[in-house]
């Protein structure tokens, strides 16, 4: 998690301090940015004033001129992100023990909530934009956080100014880590325009299905366990059946054994005769050679 500066943690802390924390979970690329914003109520009138605003109502200029602003009132207003990545956000909720968005959801806004009672900040109000049920998602921070009165509502960001101005600080920092992402991948001649990211946009699934490899998937930068990714993996990508247990649990015979789809062991196994065709450049980006004897 990026710790804040000095500047932000060691706000004024006299009074009962004001918090928030949030999500933005709609896009199909690019990481999950969870941010915290937080002032006393003392200084509430003041954060008003700096007229924040739900930052999805705002132009990526006047997000930035915001950020600005609150960047500049670091004497009442802290802030602290917590950025999880696309690769962690598919592999958390594909993993066999399931790891389903809203419980990563819930456990990284208590981890900033946690972050800001260890900084000394003296919480007595949180304000949350919720992930599921309103009220069950209230009645679990509530639990974990008793001494603090916890409100839980949909669209917080555009109800109260300090989710408004958490909701900046986020948007902000995710918009400058999807500019400057640096690909793993070997993409060729493949153009960035990759649109606004979110699922419905026409730009994006078009991007999605122009970068996807038969065999090995999509790029790090899209979250593959999202319904649209796995719509295009399913129509153009390389069915593969992974060999398990599943013919001794009763289920149907494993790839290559008459099951009509190949095994993905298949795709590696080393022929006798040579062969001319050149490695995929999956290898050769990770520095991987075959190798005659294990």
């Amino acid at each position: 998690m990026p710790k804040p500066r000095e500047g932000e943690r060691k706000i004024e802390n006299s009074g009962r301090p004001f918090m928030c924390t949030l999500h933005h979970p709609s896009w199909i690329l690019g990481p999950m940015v969870y941010g915290i914003c937080f002032c006393p109520l003392s200084k509430l009138s003041n954060l008003e004033a700096l007229k924040v605003a739900d930052s999805k109502t705002l132009s990526e200029a006047e997000r930035e001129r915001l950020f600005g602003k609150l960047d500049q009132a670091r004497s009442f207003v802290g802030w602290a992100l917590d950025i999880l990545s696309p690769n962690l956000i598919s592999t958390s909720m594909q993993r066999r023990a399931k790891y389903n968005l809203n419980s990563l959801s819930h456990d990284t806004a208590m981890a900033l909530v946690q972050l800001a009672l260890d900084q000394g900040v003296r919480v007595t109000q949180v304000f949350v934009d919720t992930v599921g049920p309103a009220d069950k998602y209230q009645q679990k921070l509530q639990e974990r956080f008793p001494e603090i009165e916890v409100t839980v509502r949909p669209k917080a960001d555009s109800l109260f100014p300090v989710v408004s101005a958490a909701s900046i600080c986020a948007k902000v920092a995710r918009d400058h880590v999807v500019k400057k992402w640096k690909f793993l991948e070997d993409l060729g001649n493949l153009k960035m325009d990759y649109g606004s990211g979110y699922p419905n946009d026409p730009k994006t699934k078009e991007w999605l299905s122009q970068c996807l490899d038969p065999v090995f998937g999509f790029p790090q930068f899209v979250r593959f366990s999202w319904s649209t990714a796995q719509l295009i993996l399913d129509g153009r990508a390389v069915p593969v059946r992974w060999e398990d247990s599943e013919e001794e649990a009763g289920g149907p015979p494993a790839a290559g054994r008459g099951s009509g789809t190949p095994s993905l062991l298949s795709y590696f196994a080393r022929t006798q005769a040579p062969t001319e065709r050149q490695s995929h450049r999956f290898f050769h980006e990770r520095g991987l050679e075959t190798v005659a004897d294990l």
